[in-house]
């Protein structure tokens, strides 16, 4: 296009227009091409979507033709004049070739569709009255002029449709979705009372997934829309999806707690709490599965039942504690337990039959061909009970694992940090040197002397645990509780070492003088008498946790020894396994791990 046809477009400028034309007529031709913008916009097309009357007009009194030119999307300026709401200008173009209503861009979109997309209400109206068959092009659309409408808010253009085409209401998008589901989706009040005024049956369409307008509404939060649904019939709720959700699974699954507030206590919905999904997941399971710590509180609050079990046959103390290491578990696990949660190994064979049946029961709005299979159809109640307690078990040593990585690096640091203080005061004892022959000045006392047999012990103990512990990389569990456990032990020797050398060091720099003898025996209680309580305390939990480890195996040699003697396994296996438990500590460790600590 040329640069001064595009600048007297730009500005409205007539009579610049008319003074090119007649310089050059072919000007105007190759505007009504568009062969030189690159999307094919004529001058038209431009005029149109900026407004300009006049000049539109002049362009189509000496080109009528051109009100029906196309761009690289097909759209006519009529397209363009209808999405900026220039009504004299959708005018001036009908009246010159009303045809160009009926064109269609590339998108299959009709100027009328334009139009109620950009929420122009006045080029809307004009359309639908002018053309009533504008609306009947939208057959073979994805999404309808109501559509678009209805999720941008416009309530006067809904209106407006609805009076026309009331059919339009029942279409669906290729999702499944009707202009109902959109407008409860946004939150759209008005819009949603005009559709359901027109028939409250739309509230019980579903998506390609199942879900209805409320379903809509609870996922995005809008209560006031949940509201005005529910007021035409409570029976509404009960609705489910395909995969046998209802609208509080919905609203637990995203995080909206003011929807589950006012589902629970405004409309009194508590019997939905307990009801589970095709996975058999009720909404605690799914509060606990996200790490929804207000939520689960909420529900705890109000009474769920907090030991149903999964399709999987888990609790919903089971759910949280597979990804324990989440921080949002960390309040959580601690309020499911103070309600009484219990994991699926702790219920009873009865209880969790019961609850089986309950379970069957309260699926009774699920389509039978959704439900997925369980993961263990065939098994017995026995073998069930077995795999949960495995599984707890392995969440337990995951755990200890962790714990002992953690400690093998926290020895290490110490380890380290003791090496580089004695060597220190090995290198600059107390009391200093003397400048003569380079000798220490107390190292005849005998005080120093004990400093320096437990300074060096100390160094050289430290420095052994150091290399043991880079050097060896321990790949078993077993191999680690090992290497903890001996490296732990020299470790005390370790800083009782330095703790007596440092006993020593001050007491070798202390005056003999009667006035400084309470810093002594200050040093002697507080020194000598906290590190005598600290490592007696730690000895006496060590030697409790041996005694426990020893009641343990002690109870499991019984049980194996009460076996059936047709057992399959042999005495000789038997041996093996009794001295297998003795040697290895590795279950009774696990056991441990219920007081909250392990000791080694």
């Amino acid at each position: 296009m040329d640069r001064r046809l595009q600048e007297s477009v730009t500005r409205g400028d007539v009579q610049a227009l008319r003074e090119l034309n007649h310089l050059n007529e072919n000007l105007m031709k190759q505007s009504a091409l568009g062969s030189h913008s690159h999307n094919n916009n004529t001058i038209l097309h431009l005029a149109a979507m900026l407004g300009h009357v006049d000049y539109a007009a002049e362009v189509v009194a000496a080109w009528p033709e051109m009100a029906a030119a196309e761009n690289a999307e097909l759209e006519t300026p009529l397209h363009q004049a209808s999405r900026q709401g220039h009504l004299e200008i959708v005018k001036l173009l009908l009246d010159t070739d009303p045809r160009v209503a009926y064109k269609l861009n590339s998108r299959n979109e009709s100027v009328f569709f334009a139009a109620c997309q950009a929420g122009r209400l006045l080029v809307a109206k004009h359309l639908a009255e002018s053309f009533p068959a504008l609306l009947l092009l939208e057959f073979d659309t994805e999404l309808t002029s109501l559509h678009v409408a209805a999720s941008s808010g416009y309530t006067e253009i809904v209106k407006e449709i609805v009076n026309r085409r009331p059919d339009l209401a029942w279409r669906k998008s290729p999702q499944g979705w009707t202009p109902l589901h959109l407008a409860c989706s946004k939150g759209h009040l008005e819009i949603t009372r005009e559709l359901v005024k027109l028939d409250s049956d739309l509230c019980l369409i579903q998506d390609g997934e199942g879900r209805t307008p409320l379903h809509c509404a609870a996922i995005k939060g809008r209560i006031n829309i949940i509201d005005e649904i529910l007021s035409l019939s409570l029976e509404l709720f009960e609705a489910t999806t395909k995969n046998g959700e209802t609208v509080l699974h919905l609203a637990v699954r995203n995080n909206q707690y003011e929807v589950v507030k006012y589902l629970t206590e405004s409309l009194n919905m508590t019997k939905l709490l307990n009801m589970q999904e095709n996975d058999g997941n009720t909404v605690l399971h799914l509060a606990t599965a996200g790490k929804l710590t207000a939520m689960v509180i909420y529900l705890l609050k109000i009474g769920i039942e907090v030991n149903c079990l999964n399709g999987k046959g888990y609790t919903a103390l089971d759910v949280v504690e597979s990804d324990a290491s989440n921080s949002g578990a960390l309040a959580i696990v601690p309020a499911l337990l103070e309600a009484g949660a219990k994991r699926c190994d702790q219920l009873s064979p009865g209880m969790r039959d019961i609850q089986q049946l309950v379970e069957s029961s309260s699926r009774r709005f699920s389509e039978v061909s959704h439900r997925k299979a369980l993961p263990w159809p065939n098994t017995t109640p026995q073998h069930h009970r077995t795999r949960c307690k495995n599984r707890h078990r392995a969440s337990k040593l995951e755990l200890q694992n962790e714990g002992l990585r953690n400690a093998r690096k926290t020895v290490t640091i110490v380890a380290v940090l003791i090496a580089t203080v004695t060597f220190a005061a090995g290198i600059n004892p107390p009391g200093g040197f003397s400048q003569g022959n380079g000798k220490a000045l107390r190292g005849d006392r005998a005080a120093f002397k004990v400093f320096m047999v437990c300074n060096i012990a100390a160094l050289f103990l430290s420095v052994g645990v150091v290399n043991v512990l880079v050097s060896i990389i321990p790949i078993t569990r077993r191999t680690m509780m090992k290497l903890m456990s001996a490296t732990h032990k020299v470790m005390w020797l370790s800083t009782l070492f330095m703790t007596a050398a440092y006993i020593a060091a001050i007491w070798t720099i202390m005056p003999e003088d009667k006035g400084a003898r309470w810093v002594s025996v200050e040093l002697l209680v507080f020194g000598g008498g906290c590190s005598s309580v600290v490592f007696s305390g730690l000895a006496w939990l060590l030697v409790r946790h041996w005694y426990n480890k020893y009641k343990w195996r002690k109870a499991k040699l019984n049980r194996i020894k009460e076996e059936s003697p047709h057992s399959s396994v042999s005495r000789v296996d038997e041996l093996r396994m009794t001295r297998r438990n003795h040697d290895s500590s590795t279950n009774s460790d696990v056991d441990s791990s219920d007081h909250g600590y392990h000791l080694y």
